[in-house]
């Protein structure tokens, strides 16, 4: 524990009592190059949860371990204490668990209304809870006929949030939901994180934007080198004069 601070490196003992996700002394990368290193963190049931840290660190490769487009060379992922490392997507899809990755993340080419249609195409039903995205975000029903493309960037960013969200999962991973993003338009998608959360979904989120980020976060992690150097409640590593200097800009 750094003195004074409130800030430890993680381990079980800091982590939430009701956890829906964790990961446990990870290691992985790509090929032959290793990325993370013995990388261990949780996200607690109905939290938001934020990872930062500076270009390299790992983040959005914990994301990618998580939702099995990656398998870790050794460690485990967990989910509501099951193992599920090395699990397929769309079975990770199936158990519970939504990815929203930075690029690429609607079809540009189809209406919002099928893009929903294909967010939710692993379940029998979807057309109900459709309906009910469509109140949480009106402006998806207001541009439900609208190409995708023709959508502004936050608002392709609410319809891949929305997108995630027809399968009801438990769990979102959100890579850098404001990156690309015009400044004035960062506060409508960080409200519409939010939204999610009250939704009940628990978001593990990754942001370049790290002062929003954990503006709008229960908890938060800080990444480098491949491994957790901090972590804490958001108001803690906001306050934290290391993590500020290094990592926030001062």
């Amino acid at each position: 524990m750094t003195a004074g601070t409130g800030l430890t490196d993680v381990g079980r003992s800091e982590l939430p009592t009701e956890i829906v996700l964790e990961l446990e002394s990870v290691d992985g990368g790509y090929g032959d190059l290793q990325v993370l290193y013995d990388l261990s963190l949780g996200l607690g049931e109905g939290e938001v949860v934020c990872l930062i840290g500076p270009n390299g660190a790992g983040k959005s490769t914990v994301l990618r371990t998580v939702f099995g487009l990656i398998e870790p060379w050794s460690g485990r992922v967990l989910l509501r204490g099951e193992e599920i490392s090395g699990t397929a997507p769309e079975e990770v899809v199936r158990l519970g668990v939504g990815y929203v990755p930075q690029v690429k993340n609607v079809f540009g080419s189809l209406t919002v209304h099928e893009n929903l249609q294909i967010g939710g195409t692993a379940r029998e039903e979807s057309e109900g809870v459709i309906a009910d995205l469509y109140e949480r975000f009106p402006l998806l029903a207001e541009k439900r006929g609208a190409k995708a493309r023709s959508l502004s960037g936050g608002q392709r960013q609410v319809l891949a949030l929305a997108r995630a969200l027809v399968m009801e999962p438990d769990v979102l991973l959100i890579d850098e939901p404001s990156a690309g993003l015009a400044p004035t338009v960062v506060e409508d998608v960080f409200e519409s994180v939010r939204t999610v959360n009250e939704l009940g979904t628990s978001v593990l989120m990754i942001e370049q934007n790290a002062r929003a980020g954990l503006g709008i976060s229960d908890r938060g992690y800080v990444l480098d080198q491949g491994t957790v150097k901090f972590a804490g409640d958001a108001d803690e590593i906001l306050d934290h004069p290391e993590v500020a200097e290094l990592y926030l800009g001062g």
